[in-house]
């Protein structure tokens, strides 16, 4: 196994950071990582905001329901998935941009998690950790309105990077057979698999938390995907011009 698959495979989220700072060359050199990902038809249809000032990350930690490593982290960003750069270039070409197609909605939010990822690689490369904030998308109107995001840019999720002042176990995932599968979907590899994942990542959050938590995989996705999921997502998206034709 070699330094990079040992990198990737021990990541963990980070929500404790030190005081030290994130230089700007560092967050440069991060968010270039980040531009060299995979972007489908080179649309790069990633915009990365910066937060410094206190006051507004002390708003996104309300908006995102209490993460308060929001303002603690040594800096913090919000990725967003833009399609106005992409419209208004069609736009200077003599075009007319097409508004709300579900597949271009699909595309910028792929490249929001490619371009991420990359950034995160980068990030765990120099010691530092990262934290993804979805719960940004708990109020995705009242952050687009602090951001002062236009139409055809929505916030896709937060994004802490600092200097880690905890070191977690890595969190246990699927076993490699529910995941990979050979030649088409093989619904019976599931059951198996998910059980034999339920009894272990039950114990590693009992020895994270001292036995606080006694939770398995299963027990989790029944409480989020057996109820409603950010109902006003959908209606946010249309506010922002992405309609899903």
């Amino acid at each position: 196994m070699n330094d990079v698959i040992k990198l990737l495979q021990s990541h963990r989220s980070i929500r404790k950071f030190s005081d030290k700072v994130v230089d700007e060359e560092t967050i440069n050199s991060i968010i270039a990582s980040g531009q060299a990902a995979a972007t489908s038809s080179n649309v790069q249809a990633t915009t990365v905001i910066q937060i410094n000032d206190p006051d507004a990350r002390q708003k996104l930690v309300e908006y995102s329901g209490g993460q308060k490593y929001i303002a603690a982290a040594g800096a913090f960003f919000v990725f967003c998935a833009d399609l106005k750069r992409a419209a208004q270039a069609c736009d200077s070409q003599g075009g007319e941009f097409t508004q709300g197609m579900t597949e271009h909605f699909i595309i910028a939010t792929v490249d929001v998690a490619l371009f991420a990822q990359n950034c995160t690689i980068a990030a765990e490369s120099l010691g530092m950790g990262i934290c993804y904030i979805g719960g940004l998308r708990n109020n995705p109107t009242e952050v687009s309105e602090l951001l002062e995001l236009p139409q055809n840019v929505y916030p896709v999720f937060g994004f802490c990077i600092g200097y880690p002042e905890q070191d977690p176990e890595v969190k246990p995932r699927l076993p490699i057979e529910s995941v990979l599968m050979q030649e088409r979907y093989d619904s019976s590899l599931l059951g198996p698999g998910i059980d034999a994942y339920d009894e272990h990542i039950r114990a590693y959050y009992r020895s994270r938390t001292g036995g606080k938590k006694d939770s398995c995989w299963s027990e989790e996705m029944r409480a989020l995907v057996g109820k409603e999921s950010r109902p006003h997502m959908r209606k946010f998206l249309e506010s922002q011009g992405f309609s899903m034709k």
